[in-house]
C-alpha cells in the first residue's frame, strides 16, 4: 500500500486529508510539526509527503533541505503563502510540487499521483516522442515530422534540462544556474527570450505552448 505522511499544524486540515487520501486506498501518517515530520520520514519512510510551509519550530523549507539530504521522496507542498519568492524557494529546496490553500482535493490528489509517477523507478528514456516531436537525450538531436531542428546549445540545454524533468516544475533560479551559471540567476529575461526561440521551432502553435509550459514568475515544465 502507497504511505503518504501529511504534514500540516492544522488538525481540521489533517483529519480531512486523513480521510481523503485513506478511502482512495492510501496508508497515512500524520503530522503536526517539522521535528516529528523528520523523525517520521526516517522512521516509516513514506512513498510521498504533503507537506505545509507554516509549522511550528522547524519549518517547511527546512523540512525539504532535512529530507533532501537523504531521500528523494516525492514532496508536494501545500501552502497558504502564495507569494512567489515562497514557491521558487521550496522548489529550489527540492519539492516537487505546489499547491496553494484554499485547494481543491481532486487537483491536490491529482498532483500526488503525478508526483508518484514520476518518482516510479523506471530506466530513464532516451529518445522521447510527443506527436510528431522526438527528443534524442543520448544524440542531443531533435526532430518535428520527420525533419531536423536546430538548436543552438543554450536552446538545446533548457530544453534538455527541461524534458528531463518532465512533468515536474523546474523554478527559474534552477534553469538559470544550470544553464548559464550561478552569477545568472537574476538574469530571468534571458529565459523569456530563449524560451520564445524554443516555442517557435518546437512547438505547434508557439501563441499557445502545449508542450514548454510557464509558471508566470515561478519556472517551466515540459508536459509529455
Amino acid at each position: 500500500m502507497t504511505r503518504i505522511l501529511v504534514v500540516d499544524d492544522e488538525a481540521q486540515l489533517r483529519r480531512a486529508l486523513d480521510i481523503n487520501l485513506r478511502v482512495r486506498g492510501y496508508d497515512v501518517d500524520l503530522a503536526s510539526s517539522g521535528e516529528e515530520a523528520l523523525r517520521l520520514v526516517a522512521s516509516v519512510h513514506p512513498d510521498a509527503i504533503v507537506l505545509d510551509l507554516g509549522l511550528p519550530g522547524i519549518d517547511g523549507i527546512e523540512v525539504i533541505r532535512g529530507v533532501r539530504g537523504w531521500s528523494s521522496v516525492p514532496i508536494v507542498v501545500l501552502s497558504v503563502r502564495d507569494a512567489e519568492p515562497d514557491k521558487v524557494s521550496a522548489l529550489d529546496a527540492g519539492a516537487d510540487d505546489y499547491v496553494t490553500k484554499p485547494f481543491g482535493m481532486d487537483e491536490l490528489l491529482a498532483r500526488l499521483r503525478a508526483a508518484l509517477r514520476r518518482s516510479a523507478p523506471t530506466q530513464e528514456e532516451a529518445v522521447v516522442m510527443v506527436g510528431d516531436l522526438v527528443i534524442d537525450l543520448g544524440a542531443k538531436r531533435v526532430q518535428r515530422d520527420g525533419q531536423d531542428v536546430r538548436l543552438t546549445p543554450t536552446e538545446w540545454q533548457l530544453v534538455e534540462t527541461l524534458v528531463r524533468s518532465r512533468g515536474r516544475l523546474v523554478s527559474q533560479p534552477q534553469l538559470l544556474r544550470e544553464v548559464w551559471g550561478p552569477s545568472y540567476v537574476d538574469n530571468t529575461n534571458y529565459l523569456r527570450v530563449y524560451m520564445a526561440q524554443i516555442r517557435r521551432k518546437l512547438e505547434v502553435d508557439p501563441s499557445r505552448p502545449a508542450l514548454f509550459i510557464t509558471e508566470p514568475g515561478i519556472g517551466y515544465r515540459f508536459e509529455s
